[in-house]
């Protein structure tokens, strides 16, 4: 059920999301299809264990990469990683072992956060400038950079506040027992399905009106150690410096 539900209802991502015409977004954000990031579900595990699953907040957990559209769909996700591994390594290594990755068509990317590689089909915000919405509440955005990081985070927060959605209303995610692992996978599996279920079924869910109203949500940055490195060939900068200088013009 999890295979047909975590998945894109488009997957060819010919269809542009209506969030995305909105006026603060269109066109400069018009090929992007979707947000990536990692969170954190916390675990109980033996003591021998304990180490290779601890993050860097200090408690174990096991690492899950998740995709999602602007409906706050799940249309990928691969839970069960060590908490101690990076979120850009299990993203790495989905893209290579898992078919059903749903890779973003030539000239369409998912907006990422400043952890991952700025390369192509994967667009990151600007590093050293204010990134999150919070950040601008006193004072707003500040040159074409800052501007471009304020939409960027506006739009990839869908994936946090998915997040946020699913975490409130499975509360066994916020500490699987100490099953065996492939059941404590299965588990948070399940919870993502049942969250896509509920999302088409399009029936009004407490959860989601309270995230959709427009509620930011931030998650801690990634954990570990991040050894992907040189993978920008400079496309990604040249179309993030002409959203960036679009957004301003």
């Amino acid at each position: 059920m999890a295979g047909d539900y975590i998945a894109p209802i488009d997957p060819t991502f010919t269809h542009v999301h209506e969030k995305l015409k909105k006026p603060r977004f269109w066109p400069h954000f018009k090929d992007a299809i979707g947000a990536i990031d990692g969170t954190h579900i916390p675990v109980i595990v033996p003591a021998e264990l304990k180490v290779i699953h601890t993050n860097r907040k200090g408690y174990t957990s096991q690492n899950v990469l998740a995709m999602c559209d602007y409906d706050m769909r799940f249309i990928f996700a691969v839970p069960g990683w060590l908490g101690s591994v990076h979120d850009t390594r299990v993203w790495s290594d989905a893209r290579a072992e898992y078919d059903t990755f749903p890779h973003p068509p030539q000239g369409k990317y998912y907006l990422v956060d400043s952890g991952y590689p700025n390369r192509v089909g994967y667009l990151a915000p600007y590093k050293g400038q204010r990134y999150h919405v919070p950040e601008f509440e006193n004072a707003p955005p500040v040159g074409m950079q800052e501007m471009f990081n304020y939409c960027h985070s506006s739009l990839r927060n869908v994936i946090e506040r998915a997040f946020g959605v699913l975490k409130r209303k499975w509360p066994i995610l916020q500490g699987i027992p100490a099953y065996p692992v492939l059941k404590q996978k299965m588990i948070v599996s399940a919870c993502m399905c049942l969250h896509n279920y509920i999302r088409d079924s399009k029936l009004r869910d407490e959860h989601f009106d309270r995230f959709e109203r427009g509620a930011y949500v931030h998650e801690d940055g990634p954990t570990g150690v991040n050894a992907l490195v040189g993978t920008d060939d400079g496309t990604m900068s040249a179309i993030r410096d002409g959203i960036a200088a679009s957004l301003v013009a």
